[in-house]
C-alpha cells in the first residue's frame, strides 16, 4: 500500500471504531480499573479489536493501549508500526462530555508519518501525512464508505486560523498539576495576559494545530499512544510537539513507551 492508501485505511478504521464506541456511549455502561488504576470500558476493548483487525490488511504490526505490548526484542526489528489509542480520554467518555477521541498513527523509523484523530461525538476528523499535510473534516456525514478523494474534497487544511491575540494555553481537564501552574506563571512573565482553556484527550493537540491555542504543555505521565497521531497532525500543520527539556521531537516504539514531559506549540 502507498501512503495515501495507508492513510485512508487508518481513517476508515477510526470511523468504524467511532461507531463501536458510540454504541456503548449511548447505553448505561459500566467500567473497570486496570492494574495502573486507569479506567477501561467495553468501548475501549471493542474499538481496539476493530482497529487492530482493520489495520492488519496493511501487513504492518500494531501496538494498542488495550492489547498486550509485544516484547521489545520483537518490536525493535519493526521499521514501521501502527500505534493506537482506541479510546483516548476514557475519563471524559465516562463523564459523557464528548471530549474523547480515537487515535491512530503510523510510525516509520521511530517518527510519526501518518496521524488520524477522530472525535465521534463532535463529528470531527483530523488526519495528516508527510506527503499531504494536515487536515480537518467536520461533518455529520462522515462514513467509512467515503472514498479518499471525497474525503479530501471536504477537508480543510490546518491551521484554520491565526492564533489568538492573547497567548492561549490549553490544559488537560483531568490532569491539572502544580507544574502547569508554574508554566502559567512563566508564560505570564513573558506575554503578560494569558488565557487558559481546558479539554480532554488528544483534542488539546488538535486545538494547537487548528490555531485555537498557542501551546499545550504536559508535565505528567503520558504514553506513546497518547501523542503519536497528534504529533503528526501538529508537525504537518507547521507546529511541533517536542520534549520539554531538549526541545526535540518525541520518538516512538521505544523500549519504554512512556513519554518524557513535552510541549506542543503552534509556530505559525
Amino acid at each position: 500500500m502507498d501512503s495515501s492508501a495507508l492513510l485512508h485505511l487508518a481513517v476508515k478504521a477510526a470511523l468504524v471504531a467511532g461507531e463501536d464506541i458510540m454504541k456503548v456511549y449511548k447505553t448505561d455502561f459500566s467500567f473497570e480499573r486496570k492494574s495502573d488504576n486507569t479506567p477501561v470500558t467495553l468501548a475501549d476493548r471493542a474499538a481496539s479489536k476493530s482497529i487492530v483487525e482493520a489495520l492488519s490488511a496493511s501487513g504492518i504490526p500494531s501496538i494498542s493501549e488495550e492489547e498486550t505490548l509485544p516484547e521489545f526484542e520483537i518490536r525493535k526489528t519493526w521499521e514501521r508500526v501502527w500505534i493506537i489509542d482506541p479510546l483516548d480520554g476514557t475519563k471524559e467518555f465516562i463523564k459523557k462530555n464528548g471530549e474523547f477521541t480515537v487515535n491512530i498513527a503510523l510510525i516509520h523509523k521511530h517518527m510519526p508519518v501518518i496521524g488520524v484523530i477522530y472525535a465521534p461525538v463532535w463529528n470531527k476528523l483530523y488526519f495528516a501525512s508527510c506527503e499531504l499535510g494536515s487536515f480537518l473534516v467536520e461533518t455529520s456525514e462522515l462514513t467509512a464508505l467515503l472514498s479518499f478523494n471525497e474525503l479530501l474534497k471536504t477537508a480543510q487544511k490546518l491551521p484554520l486560523q491565526k492564533t489568538p491575540a492573547i497567548y492561549t494555553l490549553v490544559a488537560s481537564r483531568s490532569h491539572l498539576s502544580h507544574e502547569i501552574n508554574q508554566r502559567m506563571q512563566q508564560i505570564k512573565s513573558i506575554y503578560g495576559e494569558v488565557n487558559l482553556i481546558h479539554a480532554g484527550s488528544s483534542i488539546k493537540q488538535c486545538w494547537v494545530a487548528e490555531g485555537r491555542a498557542h501551546e499545550y504543555s504536559r508535565l505528567g505521565t503520558t504514553m506513546e499512544w497518547d501523542t503519536a497521531a497528534g504529533q503528526c497532525i501538529l508537525e504537518q500543520a507547521g507546529c511541533s510537539l517536542n520534549t520539554f527539556d531538549t526541545n526535540r521531537p518525541l520518538n516512538y516504539n521505544k523500549e519504554n513507551p512512556e513519554n518524557p514531559f513535552f510541549i506542543a506549540r503552534n509556530l505559525n
